[in-house]
Formats: structure tokens, sequence, C-alpha cells
């Protein structure tokens, strides 16, 4: 199954020509390469979040597949949906999905379910696409949308991913796709924002679900980065770093109503 582009137009530039001169405005030539096993990055349009996305991807070596976490905005599909075969199509290029990973996904975690309906019209691992096939147009994909999950599903999925890319073989980074803080003022956005940084700097998966919860914190992919963090700790990530934090106010000025957007690479 191909999948379409759904947002090409309105979250990116809907030709070739120009989405690749817009990725580009945000990509940093003089980044330090490193060996990620994963990373956070943002899926506003590009216009706002650009900047973090492009400096999250221009720090890391490319791997062979990324498996994109991101929450499930539509409603549509399953509690986790992965999406097991095909390929996803945008502008600038096509993406296969890599079935060796996929498939032993769908075996190892019971909670998963084969589902592509719920990647039709989502955008939050689309629009990390535009900046995977700038950087390579041979890397893999493995799409997974999660719309409900517990901190207990969240440790499931993850430590399933790590089996997965463990009996694979070859360099996979983990991408979790998420927005921080949503439609709050600029100074409560980094204040909040910061909390939930800190806890997933700290490698804390628990803490970032509990911190998310108890504060009221509006990041769309909470659930996507917790699952993410039990995967790196399995894979035997040490460390993370922030690479980038901004707000859409840099962009469109309003203080009063922003989105925050964090990119973070961890090794």
């Amino acid at each position: 199954m191909k999948r379409s582009p759904a947002v090409a137009g309105q979250f990116y530039y809907g030709t070739a020509q120009k989405l690749t001169r817009q990725v580009e405005q945000y990509i940093d030539p003089d980044a330090r390469k490193e060996k990620a096993i994963g990373i956070v990055a943002p899926h506003a349009g590009l216009l706002y979040s650009g900047s973090v996305a492009g400096s999250v991807y221009s720090s890391i070596e490319f791997p062979e597949t990324f498996i994109l976490l991101g929450p499930n905005h539509t409603g549509l599909g399953a509690q986790i949906s992965l999406m097991e075969s095909g390929e996803w199509e945008i502008p600038t290029g096509t993406l296969l999905i890599d079935e060796k990973i996929s498939y032993r996904i769908a075996m190892n975690v019971p909670v998963v379910g084969k589902d592509a309906k719920a990647h039709l019209f989502e955008h939050s691992l689309e629009v990390q696409l535009p900046f995977i096939l700038y950087f390579s147009k041979k890397a893999k994909i493995v799409p997974v949308v999660i719309l409900s999950a517990t901190i207990d599903e969240c440790r499931m999925l993850g430590e399933g991913i790590a089996r997965a890319v463990r009996e694979a073989g070859y360099p996979v980074v983990v991408a979790a796709s998420t927005d921080m803080s949503h439609y709050v003022h600029d100074d409560v956005a980094k204040q909040n924002d910061k909390k939930a940084i800190d806890r997933i700097v700290s490698l804390d998966p628990e803490g970032l679900y509990e911190v998310v919860l108890r504060e009221r914190i509006s990041m769309c992919g909470y659930l996507p980065v917790a699952a993410m963090l039990f995967a790196v700790k399995a894979l035997g990530a040490r460390s993370a770093r922030l690479v980038r934090y901004a707000t859409s106010a840099e962009v469109s000025g309003d203080y009063e109503h922003v989105v925050g957007y964090a990119g973070i690479v961890l090794r």
C-alpha cells in the first residue's frame, strides 16, 4: 500500500523544489553529527517548528531505519497503530516501510494493532519525512501512532521495539514526534515545558508521564516520547541533550497563545 501525503501544501510546501528549499533553511551544515539511539522532534508546520526539527536531524548520524512514534490526532484506528508494510510518499520522494522490524514489533507487542487507517490523515509522522529524505534517500521507516496508552503499555511497546532493533542488527533511530505546550502564554509554556524536558533528558519515562498528567501539560506526544524512552534505555542509552527549544511566538509574534517545540538527542 502506498500512503499519499495528507498535509503537503499545508504543513510544508507541496512541490519537490520548494520543499527542498524550505528544508534547507532549517538545516545546520556545521552541526557535529553524533550517533543517536533516539530523538525527539516536533511536528507543527515547518514555518513554526522547522528550525527545531532541522537542528535535531542535522545533529545525528543517519541510520538505515527510523522507527517513528507519534500521537494519533485523528482518532482513527487502534489504540496503538502500526503500519506494517508499504511505502510513504511526499513531494521529495518515497520511503519504504522496514518490514523486517515492523513484523517483529507486531509479534513482540500484543497491544500493537496492525492498522493503516490510523495513518491516512495523521500529520505527526509525515512532517518528519522532509527532513529524513533531505539527508537520506535510502532510509526506511516504521510508522507507529498512539491514541491512548497506560505507562505499562508504553513500557511494553518500548521494550518490544528495543528487542526488534537488537534482532535487526543494523543502525536504527527511535524518533518520537511531539509538540510541547499548546495555546498558553509564552512564559507558561517555557515553565511547563522545562518540567517535561527535564524528565526526558533524565531518561525518566515514568517521571514524564506523571509530570504531564499532574501539571496538566498540553504535550500531545508524551506517550510516544515515554515509549521511546523505554526503548532507548533498553538499548543502552546513557545520556540526552536538548539541542534546541523554541515557541511559535518567535515566528508569529503572538506571545499570548504559543505552542512549544523541543528537539532532543538521546545517546
